[in-house]
């Protein structure tokens, strides 16, 4: 067994692979750029070594570098991780001639099934479904067009070494090809250095399916159930679930039994993953392999009880598995949400800075995989994520509903997050029935955008009672230190008016020994919590049943977050409601005539130039940020009056990039 590895990767997943190499008595190395040289990864490992400026091609993707660090340190096996190198051949072949022990698959297998157009020739050639489209290279947009024509929309166009939903884009029209074909040329070779692009027939109303495998170097190939990973969003799974609750078990073997037929024909060992895209009638086609560990591999973990780390760092040392297919067994139910550092209030827009107050979630089947901690930087040049967040109990419904409960109990300040968003989802009847959950439910279920999840009469009781008793107790503690300094107290009555979506809801709180009688519009409540003054957690029991719920106190009131939404809420005396009931409502001021970056970002693309008219719909700029390009466009016709950036600035959010003429 090795004594020492290097995780050439950083964040959750070098601390992820690093819990478990403690865990066998094994030394890590971590490598790190500029940017995350305080970053918990390099806290962590026993040994760090610099590799160069935040840019990832100017560090995390050196795989000289990486080679020199394991030489420097005595590194004898390098962990990948997922992303940067983990599926690039030339890098394991650089390893294997410097001594170095890759942990992973073969250079033969990752080759093969990294190149996405060699992998569906291999796919289909191993008696594997396909999806119809065209595998060979293409030559520019004219060729795009007449192949995407051929096959039909729609379609999808796919950067041929991408992953992780970068270098996607779908296609409903030939307009889209022209505008999007280069774009997906672009963030493929931004993000993984190779430009080629393949185009595929979209099935519509679709599930993703993956089968997880794995192989030792002696011929024991097994495969580990399926995840179910059908919620996406701009093709980036953001829900992960095993097993599926569409999978039946005849589906399941059939499509283990093709996968790990994929894997043994390109000689796999280590962890891999083989992706399908399955219809309505469970007919399922081959979509890629992907030759490393996947984001979602904890709930895989939960339901085998197997640690996939460990596993393939004993493979890579020659150990063979150990176990036989007859020998895998599934037990209960495992959700996985990805908490990701961006706003869904505005359109999922990528969110930096400091994590001023972060309080993961705990409990027993609660795991939290981050590489943050309180005070880390959410930087631009990274993928945004904060954590997964992993559920496993008995059964799905329990899943889900811990899942829920974890959520409310995660504690992020300081920079936006998807929190709610992911609430939300554990709240929607249709996620919950499971049935007909598909990779479009996103786009069917919030076609507006994400605004918060729906209150239920249950939400608003606990909303208006959680905000009347907490201004009661900051408002008896106020009383108490005025006393104390002055020798008498404001008085304050037990009787309250709280605002909660233009609503006024009579309030009368009263201590009830351990925890607050609670009357909403004449309508009777309980409420016990060990809540203080400025904690921005209260949890306790509403009404019999456990709540966790965020606090963040406004100029008169607080914003109250909990199921999947904030709720600005005022508490008010009743005679200071009615008073309020006079004010003049304070207008924002119209920003319409300007066009703002909505993230820290890169400006790539200019598309107008002033005196332009533009049309609804039509593009004006392209920023990129967190290696993802988004484009910016016009709400309503217009004239460009001004274009006040270039092409190339780096811009801070609500940066004016043009504005128009009124």
């Amino acid at each position: 067994m090795f004594k020492k590895i290097l995780i050439a990767n950083r964040g959750e997943i070098a601390c992820r692979v690093m819990r478990t190499a403690r865990a066998m008595g094994i030394a890590t190395v971590a490598v790190y750029s500029d940017a995350d040289a305080g970053a918990l990864h390099v806290e962590m490992a026993d040994e760090s070594v610099r590799l160069g400026p935040p840019p990832a091609a100017e560090s995390y993707l050196l795989g000289d570098a990486i080679i020199a660090a394991c030489k420097a340190t005595g590194a004898e096996a390098v962990h990948p991780g997922y992303g940067f190198l983990s599926e690039r051949a030339s890098f394991r072949e650089a390893c294997d001639a410097a001594g170095i022990a890759f942990i992973g698959p073969p250079t033969k297998a990752i080759a093969a099934m990294g190149d996405k157009i060699e992998s569906k020739k291999l796919a289909k050639a191993a008696g594997v479904s396909v999806v119809p489209g065209f595998i060979g290279e293409i030559d520019g947009t004219e060729h795009a067009v007449r192949i995407a024509t051929e096959i039909g929309y729609p379609v999808m166009m796919k950067a041929s070494a991408g992953g992780g939903g970068k270098g996607m884009r779908l296609a409903w029209s030939e307009a889209d090809v022209r505008e999007g074909f280069e774009a997906t040329k672009r963030e493929g070779l931004a993000s993984f250095g190779d430009d080629r692009v393949f185009i595929e027939k979209f099935v519509e109303q679709p599930r993703h399916i993956e089968i997880q495998v794995l192989g030792d170097q002696h011929g024991g190939l097994v495969y580990l159930g399926e995840r179910d990973c059908s919620i996406q969003r701009r093709h980036q799974k953001v829900v992960e679930e095993a097993p599926s609750p569409f999978v039946t078990p005849e589906m399941r073997k059939a499509m283990g039994e093709q996968a790990v037929a994929l894997a043994r024909g390109v000689g796999y060992f280590s962890a891999g993953t083989v992706e399908f895209i399955a219809g309505a009638d469970r007919s399922f086609y081959f979509l890629e392999m992907n030759t490393r560990l996947q984001v979602e591999h904890p709930v895989t973990e939960c339901i085998t009880g197997r640690d996939l780390v460990a596993d393939m760092i004993r493979v890579a040392a020659g150990e063979p598995l150990g176990f036989a297919q007859d020998d895998v067994k599934l037990s209960g139910h495992a959700i996985e949400t990805r908490v990701y550092a961006e706003d869904p209030y505005r359109g999922f827009l990528p969110s930096t800075g400091r994590l001023t107050r972060l309080v993961p979630p705990q409990g027993e089947g609660v795991r939290v995989d981050t590489g943050v901690v309180e005070g880390s930087e959410i930087s631009r040049f990274y993928d945004p994520m904060i954590a997964k967040l992993i559920t496993h109990a008995p059964t799905r419904a329990q899943a889900i509903a811990e899942q829920a409960a974890a959520l409310d109990a995660y504690l992020v300040r300081g920079i936006s997050h998807n929190i709610d968003f992911l609430a939300s989802l554990m709240h929607h009847p249709r996620f919950v029935a499971g049935e007909a959950v598909t990779t479009a439910f996103i786009a069917e279920e919030y076609p507006d955008g994400f605004h918060g999840n729906p209150a239920t009469d249950a939400t608003r009781d606990t909303v208006v009672a959680v905000a009347a008793v907490l201004h009661a107790t900051a408002s008896e503690r106020a009383q108490l230190i005025d006393g104390q300094l002055n020798g008498h107290g404001a008085a304050f009555g037990t009787d309250w008016i709280v605002q909660l979506d233009g609503t006024d809801h009579e309030v009368t709180v009263e201590d009830a020994g351990g925890g607050f009688a609670v009357t909403i519009d004449g309508t009777d409540h309980m409420l016990s919590t060990e809540w203080r003054v400025g904690e921005p957690l209260l949890r306790g029991r509403f009404d019999r049943r456990d709540i966790a719920v965020g606090v963040d106190a406004l100029p008169v009131g607080y914003r109250l977050t909990t199921a999947g939404a904030s709720h600005a809420v005022r508490v008010l005396t009743p005679r200071a409601a009615a008073l309020a009931k006079h004010m003049i409502a304070k207008v924002p001021p119209d920003l319409s005539r300007f066009l703002l970056c909505p993230m820290p970002g890169l400006i790539v693309k200019l598309d107008v130039a002033a005196g332009d008219k533009v049309e609804a719909g039509q593009p004006l700029a392209t920023v990129e940020a967190m290696k993802m390009e988004n484009i910016l466009r016009a709400e309503k016709s217009a004239t460009v009056k001004e274009v006040r950036v270039k092409a190339g600035e780096s811009l801070a959010v609500d940066a004016v990039i043009l504005e128009f003429e009124v």
